[in-house]
């Protein structure tokens, strides 16, 4: 199956797609990114716009979360200088009517999402994502949501482990927990080892995505 990654940064939610076994495009209005697969430099709701979607089978898309976050809400108000691109994202994906995922962080205006985190998955990194889900059932042509997905995982988080916390400002380092941690420390705790900090910091572990493309798509 093809999947296009709209807004695909670096790479991390593409990676796990890829070892879900997923064919992956990405698509992305910056020209400068370690991104490991095929890649169309272009705006993404232009390119869905234009048809660029026909011949795939699932749509990823990670849009900048900046509108969304508390601190650009409540501290530095300075969220209404960000593009809030959700709703016009999922009214194209909706027409369009292929499976998608919309992945954000916890306080984006996601319907319905399914929450996942590093210790479902044995990773010492403290990075909560979201992500909407709508599944096209290929007997009755409806979209499904994923109300009666329950994950189970794999691995129990070791609590002894360090917990690497991923935010902060580009270059890998953060004092949000007390301790401070290298770019290096970031690659290793997220399972990333092709992305500097800067795309670090915008990134996903490739462990939720192989997960989802195992087991919902």
């Amino acid at each position: 199956m093809r999947l296009l990654d709209l807004f695909c940064g670096a790479g991390g939610a593409a990676v796990g797609y890829a070892r879900a076994g997923f064919d992956v495009v990405g698509v992305d209005s910056a020209d400068r990114l370690a991104y490991p697969f095929e890649r169309r430099v272009a705006d993404a709701l232009d390119y869905l716009d234009a048809g660029g979607w026909l011949g795939f089978d699932v749509i990823h898309a990670s849009p900048p979360c900046q509108a969304y976050t508390s601190l650009a809400r409540d501290k530095w108000r300075t969220a209404d200088q960000h593009p809030d691109l959700i709703a016009p994202l999922r009214e194209r994906l909706l027409n369009i009517g292929l499976s998608y995922v919309i992945e954000n962080i916890p306080t984006a205006p996601l319907l319905d999402p399914l929450e996942l985190c590093g210790s479902m998955f044995g990773l010492p990194i403290r990075r909560h994502r979201h992500f909407e889900i709508r599944r096209r059932d290929a007997d009755d042509d409806r979209m499904q949501t994923r109300t009666d997905l329950i994950l189970t995982p794999a691995h129990a988080h070791d609590r002894a482990r360090r917990v690497v916390g991923v935010y902060g400002h580009a270059g890998g380092r953060s004092t949000r927990d007390g301790d401070r941690h290298s770019t290096a420390d970031w690659r290793a705790a997220m399972g990333i080892d092709w992305m500097n900090g800067a795309e670090l910091a915008e990134a996903i572990p490739p462990a939720y995505t192989e997960w989802i493309g195992r087991n919902v798509l």
